[in-house]
């Protein structure tokens, strides 16, 4: 009788830890490794490959920015990359794959590196979070994640305005949203990463901006240096010898 009673408990007590939210589901996957395009390098999901994505209608004044940043640029073709500033969310992530990304996973913090421009988003889990008051601007901005079941959810903010990302300029009141799950494995055995991204802008969009972005990971991967600040370096010591009239060390 009393075991009945026990069981009953412990029936009541697992309602209502899921009707509270608490987690009582398994460890989440870990997605760490090496992770590239699987097959041809797109970005969008089913779309043709190479196509530029289809992006929400911009609003008139954002419109007229990016017009008129293209047309200052286009005749020498300068670009952040060519000053090894990295591309900034969500640039960076939807364009890895023909450049790798590393993911190193515990369970407060989540770090990616994108081979392209060694470039490094943190997310934060928990009590690991910044207050807001320390969470720094920048060009990937700042990301908090939690785990919904198998599904890893980040949420960044803290975006500078950026009129120079291909296809996916945004203000700096952007707020992206990514939903990481596996999803199987490939014809060769190869973990599927697919990444869900919604991102909110109402300076630059009239509408929500949602893109898919999938990976395949790379056995035993690693990812390659990227030091376009060493070509700039010998460069500029090669301009001090030859002012000072001497050889390059």
């Amino acid at each position: 009788m009393s075991h009945r009673v026990g069981a009953g408990k412990l029936a009541v007590l697992f309602a209502s830890a899921l009707c509270a939210g608490i987690a009582v589901a398994a460890d989440p996957p870990d997605f760490t490794g090496v992770w590239t395009n699987p097959g041809r390098p797109t970005i969008g999901g089913a779309r043709t490959p190479g196509a530029p994505p289809a992006l929400p209608p911009l609003k008139p004044e954002a419109k007229a920015r990016i017009d008129a940043y293209q047309k200052l640029v286009a005749k020498s073709g300068a670009s952040p990359g060519g000053y090894c500033l990295g591309t900034g969310m969500p640039g960076s992530m939807l364009g890895s794959g023909g450049y790798p990304m590393e993911i190193i996973q515990r369970p407060d913090q989540i770090t990616v590196i994108y081979e392209a421009h060694t470039e490094v988003r943190r997310f934060y889990l928990g009590a690991r979070n910044a207050v807001e008051a320390d969470r720094v601007p920048g060009r990937n901005g700042y990301s908090s994640a939690h785990w919904e079941g198998s599904t890893l959810v980040v949420e960044t903010n803290n975006l500078v305005d950026q009129v120079d990302q291909r296809n996916t300029s945004h203000s700096d009141q952007a707020t992206v949203v990514e939903r990481y799950h596996l999803d199987g494995k490939d014809e060769q055995g190869r973990r599927i990463l697919v990444a869900e991204m919604t991102m909110i802008d109402p300076v630059f969009y009239t509408a929500p901006v949602k893109m898919e972005k999938r990976w395949a990971e790379v056995p035993n991967g690693r990812l390659l240096p990227y030091e376009c600040d060493e070509e700039v370096w010998r460069d500029r010591v090669e301009e001090l010898a030859r002012e000072a009239g001497v050889p390059v060390p």
